[in-house]
């Protein structure tokens, strides 16, 4: 294993225990009040603080795809505009969201708190369907979505020379170390550097995880909760897009993935989708300085799935952290109600050396 040095990192994965710049996330413990990975991630996403300031104020805007379609992308903390009409670069930070995630989602709001203290603007892309609004293409988005993210990556890019930080959220992330994997060198041209928080880097593991006992009775039923509606308006949108009967009565990801996320973006099916889509395989093809940071107790995400410490050949240049305690971007800390600083910090102060 090597050290990231100042022309980029060597060859090698360290592991959370040796990773330079951990901070506190590479030995992170939960509070002995919130113990177990299932409630490390229910407590963050319902009762823990996101920020101590004023919510972030986002300004929204419209971007239409080359296919005709449209995203949606949040900015904060812009530089204000000096005389002339003219805005002073600002650091951006970028952050792709999770399964049915948006601007307004937990950790997006820790992040935005994180960026906002160090003065760096920070924006949130939505994947399609996630603004709040359906997409007009047959197609919404998955966990391979890698050329959407150049595409946004390039845009946002073209907009200042400022440098650029991009972290994704648990599918965000899968679909970002894909992007930085198919990039290869010319990533360095869009982004400094890249993080994955809790990404299911290995989909199948986690799909299968996340199907079964509890997972399926509370995770995978909140998801289809919202994927489903949002399949069938797209069914309406464009009758016989799909099979609706066999949607109707998915009660699994799998399920749910066979019929809907897999087709509609190119993959033959649900496995199919799982092996391609999946960012762990490439991981050595990565250039650019690179994190994933994995909780060992995340419900969604089996620990033996987990890219192993001390493999190059399987993880390439990646820097692993994997704190034992997390769960699913569950990182409280403090006294109750908690507060979801440590991951936010940790995460830019390790961007900020790149």
């Amino acid at each position: 294993m090597a050290a990231t040095s100042p022309e980029g990192p060597q060859p090698g994965a360290r592991s959370a225990q040796d990773a330079p710049g951990a901070g506190g996330l590479a030995s992170f413990r939960s509070p002995r009040w919130l113990p177990g990975g299932n409630l490390q991630t229910v407590w963050a996403a319902r009762m823990a603080a996101t920020r101590r300031g004023p919510a972030p104020l986002f300004r929204r805007e419209r971007w239409d795809t080359p296919d005709g379609d449209f995203i949606d992308v949040d900015f904060a903390f812009e530089a204000p505009l000096q005389p002339g009409g003219t805005a002073e670069p600002k650091p951006l930070l970028v952050l792709f969201h999770g399964l049915e995630g948006s601007s307004s989602g937990h950790y997006s709001l820790a992040v935005a708190e994180e960026a906002r203290r160090r003065g760096w603007a920070y924006a949130v892309p939505h994947f399609r369907g996630c603004s709040g609004e359906l997409n007009r293409a047959p197609r919404a988005y998955h966990s391979g979505d890698f050329e959407e993210i150049g595409w946004i990556l390039a845009r946002l890019r073209a907009r200042a020379p400022a440098p650029m930080w991009v972290v994704g959220i648990s599918l965000g992330g899968n679909a970002l170390m894909r992007w930085a994997a198919e990039a290869g060198q010319a990533a360095g041209a869009l982004a400094r550097a890249v993080v994955s928080v809790c990404s299911p880097l290995d989909l199948a593991a986690a799909g299968q995880a996340i199907d079964r006992g509890f997972n399926r009775l509370v995770y995978a039923r909140m998801f289809l909760a919202t994927m489903k509606p949002k399949a069938l308006a797209k069914l309406a949108q464009h009758p016989g897009l799909f099979d609706g009967q066999r949607l109707r009565q998915a009660r699994t990801l799998r399920e749910f993935d066979d019929v809907f996320t897999g087709p509609l973006h190119g993959f033959a099916g649900t496995d199919d989708y799982w092996a391609r889509a999946s960012a762990q395989p490439h991981l050595p093809r990565i250039c650019i300085p690179a994190l994933a940071v994995n909780a060992r107790n995340d419900p969604f995400i089996p620990a033996h799935s987990l890219p192993r410490p001390g493999q190059p050949h399987q993880t390439g240049r990646v820097v692993l952290w994997q704190p034992a305690h997390g769960g699913h971007v569950g990182f409280a800390d403090g006294a109750p109600p908690g507060h979801l600083r440590t991951m936010p910090r940790a995460v830019l102060d390790w961007l900020a050396q790149h």
